[in-house]
């Protein structure tokens, strides 16, 4: 079936309010959005949402009157994307991503870790998370710092993906994993990338729809939750989450949020209890770094 990319092309700081509203009216039904530069020199960037060709015609309206009251200059404009893995297809060539003391990298980049990088290997696959993403790149770096700056013993990767954090967690010291994720694709792709970078225990991988599931009761409370998913899921889930975490010294990190988001994300989680500790910014998102002490 053939996908479409409906897109407008802008400037930087304009391309970042397009994927907010964008963000607010596709995500939470399923559509992917994008925004890209295009040319550095003159400040041209796009803005996308995809989609399969028959349910162009119904988002190409949305579209549209989504745009009107702040770009009512903007021309939609139609591309028809040809049958590819743009997952791997996008990730061809690029290079290594540092974050803190991590490194994270594909199988054609082994052995590029220097003298006390923590090298994780993920390829293109199935799954979100190969530390490309400022959301996960801004995961790494705080996860960093939490973790060498006081003692952490449980922690929950919720919203897993390609198991890039519960792999660093666990690789940084001999902390208990819980991993996991609503989508058992990426629950079974999380597995493989455990195995591949020699993790033979310490980290539990399950498919898990709520925090119903008994296997946050199993292996909780927590010391440290990361969640790299969205902002809406995010707000939602706030007192659920903040349930989980050990009691008067626990901490959350946060992503998948766009810099517009933060402060809507920060009041659920204020409301839930928690203090704000920092905010990291990459590429118009932001990681969030919260605890529960008073």
């Amino acid at each position: 079936m053939s996908e479409i990319r409906l897109y407008i092309s802008t400037t930087e700081k304009r391309a970042e309010i397009a994927l907010s509203l964008m963000s607010d009216a596709f995500e939470d039904e399923g559509y992917a959005i994008a925004t890209m530069e295009i040319d550095e020199k003159n400040d041209i960037w796009e803005a996308s949402v995809y989609m399969f060709r028959e349910d162009e015609a119904a988002i190409h309206d949305r579209f549209a009157a989504l745009l009107a009251g702040d770009f009512p200059e903007a021309v939609i404009q139609r591309e028809v994307l040809p049958d590819i893995d743009w997952i791997a297809k996008s990730l061809e060539g690029l290079k290594p991503v540092r974050a803190g003391r991590f490194i994270v990298h594909g199988s054609h980049d082994r052995g590029t870790a220097r003298p006390g990088e923590i090298a994780i290997e993920i390829d293109a696959g199935q799954a979100f998370g190969t530390g490309h993403h400022g959301t996960t790149a801004g995961c790494l770096e705080v996860i960093f710092n939490v973790m060498r700056s006081r003692r952490v013993k449980r922690v929950l990767d919720l919203g897993t993906g390609s198991g890039v954090l519960a792999i660093a967690a666990r690789k940084l010291a001999p902390v208990r994993v819980l991993a996991t994720d609503i989508d058992p694709i990426a629950t079974r792709v999380a597995r493989e990338n455990v195995r591949i970078n020699g993790i033979a225990s310490g980290v539990t991988l399950e498919t898990a729809p709520g925090f119903h599931s008994t296997a946050f009761r199993r292996h909780g409370p927590f010391d440290l939750i990361i969640a790299n998913i969205l902002a809406r899921p995010l707000m939602r889930m706030a007192p659920q989450l903040a349930a989980q975490l050990a009691p008067g010294g626990g901490d959350v990190i946060l992503s998948g949020i766009l810099a517009s988001q933060r402060w809507k994300v920060l009041a659920a989680y204020n409301g839930a209890g928690l203090r704000h500790v920092s905010t990291i910014w990459r590429n118009g998102w932001v990681t969030i770094h919260l605890d529960n002490r008073r």
